[in-house]
């Protein structure tokens, strides 16, 4: 089938960097949108960047000018660079994407297992 895996997660200072990758693979036809999404400790699950397959992009209001998500159709991979960290950036964050396979009929939605972010000193 297909499957989604995140890589890059870890330990940073705050005002630190990270870049996270989420890499598609298997019986992929076509990937469309293409999404980060994080979860905090006691938080439900929020959108933190968007890219669709023409390029548009959208962000959290929380994380605008400070994360960038950007995308490699031909690796079939997402990214989400995060600059200037701030501890409330601590969560698990998860790939999602909108995917058509070769395997099943229409779109279905994908999600990723997650890869811990902490910002901390």
């Amino acid at each position: 089938q297909v499957q989604l895996e995140e890589s890059g997660g870890g330990l940073v200072q705050p005002g630190g960097s990270l870049r996270l990758s989420c890499a598609a693979s298997g019986s992929i036809r076509s990937i469309h949108a293409m999404d980060w999404y994080r979860q905090a400790p006691g938080k439900q699950r929020e959108l933190v960047a968007a890219i669709t397959s023409a390029g548009g992009t959208n962000y959290a209001d929380s994380v605008k000018g400070r994360f960038t998500i950007s995308r490699d159709n031909a690796k079939n991979t997402v990214y989400l660079q995060m600059n200037s960290l701030k501890p409330e950036d601590t969560a698990v964050y998860y790939c999602y994407a909108v995917i058509s396979s070769t395997v099943v009929l229409g779109r279905r939605d994908y999600w990723g297992q997650g890869t811990q972010v902490t910002v901390s000193s």
